[in-house]
């Protein structure tokens, strides 16, 4: 267990503690930023769960068996939203691995002709698949930094899979798969009896979300073109990038190359007739319910809608049911995650540490200057829990609170908690593994362009936040 010091520390808290006889190690308070910046230094520790544990029972007061019951009270609570986030990525895994999507994806390819042209078209598709769908975004973007990768080898492959990766660091979190916005456009979301149903067009349609989303675009599109042309490949360069891409494997699209034989059901398995008839009922219904006003824009629309246009472009279930088998590989952090974070919600919600924790942000902050404490705030939590939905489950809490003692609307708060979410994408592995395995890179390949992009995004959203928000 690791003692946290508490606001009140008076000192002699490590004399205190010896004698309950209840921590394998204790850490002098004075030595709390580096136990945090250089844990190796002080032993093995546990993870971050067990230390918001015990800052739940030293800030919120509570007991150490109150925030077991806490935690266990929480632990299942994102059971809904766990499978949606699931559903989302396979939605857009499918969309991605039908056959005809990859085709229009080298139909977008061959529109560019020079490598210039190449990298700032990569930048606007990549980004814009991204804003569509995350699922799509991820794997959209390893197909086409392969293609673009075997067209135009006069470009930089590290280059290539930076920019193929902005969409998951710019603008996934601005559009119509952003977690956060449409959680709480979702009746029934945790935080409903606090905040109510914020609808998309506060959040995801509101105007400076729109227009920051456009300038983000442009000036990235921009600046990865200038990038390409202070960064040209020697002959040598460019043969090794060769090299590498023939003994690396793109990821497999969904395929109907097994044969069945003999029976109805192998009949139908290769057909398209359940596809089109399941994907066709499926639209109907969104038509219908949109026509008649009940249709809102929350995570399961998208969900639906996403879901069966990736049915419908799928030549026969087959194909749909590969497809989802390597969608359901990429699944398994959200599964394992949201419990977890479902639980440290619990802990910091029912000791009243995100009371403690929102008057620090009260402290600090102002009308004003909330919105962009919260985006550079979420983008360094992000850096450590790579995961817009769960980790906005553990901040919204606190940040409401902060937002609601300050009388900064909600909706605020949460788009600079979704642009602050992605913005450190750009230097974290954990969601460009699909495109590193597709180009044979390793991560560490691409932080050097990651940083540099990260930078100028990092001050152009900033400024937004500063002056237009």
């Amino acid at each position: 267990m690791v003692l946290v010091p508490c606001p009140n520390a008076t000192g002699h808290e490590k004399l205190s503690a010896k004698k309950w006889l209840q921590f394998e190690n204790i850490i002098k308070a004075k030595n709390f930023w580096k136990l945090v910046f250089k844990p190796d230094e002080f032993g093995s520790w546990p993870s971050n769960g067990l230390v918001i544990f015990l800052g739940g029972i030293f800030l919120g007061k509570s007991s150490l068996i109150e925030c077991i019951r806490h935690w266990g009270d929480g632990f299942w609570l994102l059971l809904e939203f766990g499978m949606q986030m699931c559903l989302m990525l396979v939605s857009g895994y499918l969309l991605a691995s039908a056959p005809i999507i990859r085709r229009f994806l080298n139909f977008l390819t061959d529109l560019f002709k020079t490598p210039s042209s190449a990298i700032a078209g990569l930048a606007v598709i990549s980004m814009g698949l991204s804003w569509l769908n995350w699922g799509l975004g991820i794997v959209g973007g390893a197909v086409l930094a392969r293609l673009f990768a075997n067209k135009f080898t006069q470009l930089d492959l590290r280059l290539i899979v930076t920019v193929a990766y902005l969409g998951l660091g710019c603008t996934w979190h601005a559009g119509l798969s952003a977690s956060a916005p449409l959680l709480i456009a979702t009746p029934g979301h945790f935080l409903e009896s606090e905040i109510g149903i914020i609808n998309v067009g506060e959040t995801i349609f509101h105007p400076f979300n729109l227009i920051l989303t456009l300038v983000v675009l442009g000036s990235l599109t921009i600046f990865v073109w200038y990038l390409a042309q202070w960064t040209p490949l020697t002959p040598s360069q460019m043969l090794s990038q060769r090299t590498q891409l023939k003994t690396t494997q793109i990821p497999a699209t969904a395929n109907d190359e097994k044969s069945y034989q003999g029976s109805p059901a192998s009949f139908f398995d290769k057909s398209y007739c359940l596809n089109g008839l399941i994907g066709i009922m499926g639209l109907i219904w969104l038509i219908i319910t949109w026509t008649d006003g009940s249709l809102m824009v929350t995570i399961n629309s998208i969900n639906f809608l996403l879901l069966f246009l990736g049915i419908i472009l799928h030549k026969n279930p087959q194909s749909v049911a590969q497809g989802a088998k390597e969608a359901i590989t990429f699944v398994h952090g959200i599964v394992l995650q949201f419990p977890l974070y479902a639980g440290m919600f619990g802990i910091i919600k029912g000791t009243g540490l995100s009371d403690v924790l929102g008057n620090g942000f009260v402290s600090i902050a102002s009308t004003r200057t909330l919105p962009i404490l919260v985006y550079w705030y979420s983008g360094f939590i992000n850096y450590f829990v790579p995961s817009g939905g769960s980790k906005w489950v553990i901040e919204a809490p606190y940040l409401v609170s902060a937002a609601q003692t300050l009388e900064v609307p909600i909706h605020k708060v949460i788009l600079a908690y979704a642009w602050g979410d992605m913005a450190t994408n750009l230097l974290h592995p954990f969601w460009a593994l699909p495109l590193i395995t597709a180009t044979g890179l390793e991560f560490r390949e691409i932080l050097g362009y990651g940083i540099v992009i990260f930078s100028f995004y990092f001050c152009l959203v900033s400024m937004a936040f500063w002056f237009f928000f």
